[in-house]
Order: structure tokens, then C-alpha cells, then sequence
């Protein structure tokens, strides 16, 4: 089995266990931080991976990491995946929940990635083209900054990319004048 199908399969067991008990949104809030990766990703792996470490000391660290509750569903579920050697497979069992609860509840991530911070109204322009394109669609907006786009700004909505950077334009400056 490659490692794409195992976390899709943990997390459709997670899901559907969530969703027995009532509490698929709060995992889902849960587990996004875990999905977008975190400082300290290397020394939590390191700790999850290490065969002198309990079982329970791990299903502890990873409680801590995403604010499950003793005794919770993600609680049992994250001590399931310790215990059959799928520690380092976490993050990608949540970041496999989160693209099934999204899909599931029609939700989809805005990324705006600019080069300085947009004002507001621009960001809620933006906003708006996207809710128009997608109007029964709820959106997650995430505001990044990446000085190397120069200028302007990206919007990601799922496969789609806007691209409207100094940076690209540069690139296609360029591209051009080569041809």
C-alpha cells in the first residue's frame, strides 16, 4: 500500500466516527493546525518514531499538539494510529480529513499570498470576486506575505491560480524577450 491510501483511509474511519459522535467539526478544527504543518514538526517526529517512548507518552504529546480531550473520539483514535505504527502518517491522516470534511461541507481555502499586507478593502474585494464565482461555497481565507512576489499578490482557490505578481510578470517579461 503506498502512503496515500492509508491516511485516506484513517481518515475516512475518523470521519465517519466523528460524525457518529456529533463532533466532525471540532476534529476538523483540531486537526487543520496539524494539516498546515508546525516549527517542531522534526523533534515531535523524532519523538513519535523513538521505540524507547510509551505508547501512552506519545498518544499524550499528540493530544497536546491538537487539543484533544482525554477520553475524546481523536483521543482513541490518535492512540489507534500509535499503536499500529502509524505515527508518522499523522499529519497526513489530517491533512486527509480536512480535504474530506471540507469536500463533504462544501468548503473551500482562499489563499492570498502578497508581497506586503493588502488593506482591507482590497482583501474583501477579492474576497467578494471569489464569493461570487462560488457562491454556495463557505470560504476559509488565509493571508500570507511572501516579499519574493515583489509586488501584487496570488489568490489559490483549490486548483485554480490567479497570479497577479510583479514577479510573474517579470517571468513572462522575460520569457518573452527570449523568444
Amino acid at each position: 500500500m503506498n502512503d496515500g491510501l492509508i491516511p485516506k483511509r484513517y481518515a475516512k474511519a475518523l470521519y465517519k466516527l466523528a460524525v457518529e459522535n456529533g463532533d466532525s467539526q471540532q476534529i476538523y478544527e483540531q486537526l487543520k493546525p496539524l494539516s498546515h504543518g508546525f516549527r517542531g514538526l522534526d523533534d515531535i517526529k523524532r519523538v513519535l518514531l523513538n521505540p524507547y517512548v510509551k505508547e501512552e507518552d506519545k498518544g499524550r504529546v499528540m493530544m497536546q499538539l491538537v487539543g484533544a480531550k482525554p477520553g475524546s473520539s481523536l483521543d482513541k483514535f490518535l492512540l489507534l494510529v500509535i499503536r499500529n505504527n502509524r505515527a508518522e502518517m499523522l499529519r497526513k491522516i489530517a491533512l486527509a480529513y480536512v480535504a474530506l470534511y471540507r469536500e463533504k461541507h462544501d468548503i473551500a481555502k482562499v489563499e492570498i499570498v502578497s508581497a506586503t499586507e493588502l488593506p482591507q478593502q482590497q482583501s474583501d474585494a477579492i474576497v467578494d470576486i471569489v464569493r461570487r464565482l462560488m457562491p454556495t461555497t463557505t470560504l476559509e481565507v488565509e493571508h500570507e506575505l511572501d516579499p519574493d512576489l515583489i509586488g501584487g499578490f496570488t489568490v489559490k482557490v483549490g486548483d485554480m491560480l490567479l497570479d497577479a505578481s510583479i514577479k510573474n510578470e517579470l517571468k513572462k517579461l522575460r520569457l518573452k524577450l527570449l523568444s
